[in-house]
């Protein structure tokens, strides 16, 4: 098969890059090429800006591909520019949606791909959904062929679950406490992109799922006490943490209270029985207690302990301004 990835070298589809070439698959990767991850040796590189649709015809000439797939589409905005870029160049779209979407607060579980797509909380996760809609109605009303693909919290090396990037190992490394919403109790689910990339390639190519949506996630579930005791372990720092409500935190940081709001604050788990019904094998196989150390041991090195003073700041103010509303 021949396939264009829109990005291609991101957090999640780095692994998907890796897979395909694997997997024999014929790889062009249209990017910016300012990713610090390096592309597979054997996947075909197309250096140009999906934001600017003349440079990108340009760069593709008269090329067609049996797959496209979008990392990089955040709005409704950018589906539309691929639709009209892609629309006769492809049989299958995929696009990455997100998880988030899903009904929030949750309203059963495990999650399932029929749940209503209903987010009043995050922007990010209500900007997807209107991609959703307007690529469903595309392929409804125009025979456009996509496929939704809806990650959950997926990770590698230089991504952890808490806030962000090298931060909280910093936090830990210099005694300052580490800020985990509610009580930490709830359930949570983390996704290798190892793993996710197993099942990305059952629809890659695959005519039935064209119309369809499907999660991909792990069936492994911690809670967020876990998440923080784990990293603290790996890391070899002492865990200070501080369990601060989520509206407290949303008070202070509009955005992180949103991200919480809108996915972070509830016991999450999903049914992949839909992708695995395609893809009868796939099964996650890294357990978080092995992707925290790989997680560790990337920032341990110096050159990518680069932290994010503003965030550190505004920590320190949540978490002052909770504890002297306590001590009241």
């Amino acid at each position: 098969m021949k396939i264009l990835f829109v990005g291609g070298t991101g957090v999640i589809s780095s692994s998907c890059s890796e897979l395909c070439i694997e997997k024999g698959f014929d790889l062009f990767l249209l990017n910016r090429g300012k990713s610090f991850r390096t592309p597979p040796q054997k996947a075909k590189l197309i250096q140009a800006d999906i934001s600017d649709i003349k440079s990108v015809e340009s760069a593709l000439n008269n090329q067609s591909f049996d797959v496209i797939v979008d990392w990089i589409a955040f709005n409704e905005n950018d589906v539309k520019r691929d639709y009209k870029l892609f629309r006769d160049r492809t049989k299958q779209y995929i696009f990455i949606s997100s998880a988030s979407a899903y009904q929030k607060p949750p309203q059963k579980l495990p999650i399932t791909e029929d749940v209503p797509l209903i987010n009043p909380y995050w922007k990010y996760s209500q900007a997807k959904i209107d991609c959703e809609n307007y690529l469903l109605s595309q392929y409804k009303e125009e025979g456009f062929p996509v496929t939704i693909c809806r990650p959950s919290h997926t990770y590698d090396k230089t991504k952890p679950a808490l806030k962000v990037g090298y931060l909280p190992f910093n936090r830990m490394r210099t005694g300052k406490k580490i800020i985990i919403h509610g009580d930490g109790n709830t359930l949570w689910t983390l996704t290798h992109t190892k793993d996710f990339a197993k099942g990305f390639v059952g629809l890659v190519g695959n005519a039935n799922t064209i119309g369809q949506a499907y999660h991909i996630t792990s069936d492994e579930t911690v809670t967020w006490n876990q998440i923080a005791e784990t990293f603290s372990r790996k890391a070899g720092y002492e865990l200070k943490p501080i369990h601060i409500p989520t509206d407290f935190i949303a008070r202070y940081d509009k955005e992180w209270g949103a991200e919480l709001y809108g996915d972070k604050s509830y016991d999450t788990y999903f049914d992949n029985s839909k992708i695995k019904s395609i893809v009868p094998d796939f099964k996650a196989t890294i357990p978080f207690e092995e992707g925290a150390g790989e997680i560790a041991e990337w920032y341990a090195q110096p050159s990518n302990q680069i932290l994010n003073t503003e965030l550190d700041m505004a920590m320190d103010r949540i978490i002052r301004a909770f504890e002297n509303q306590k001590a009241f």
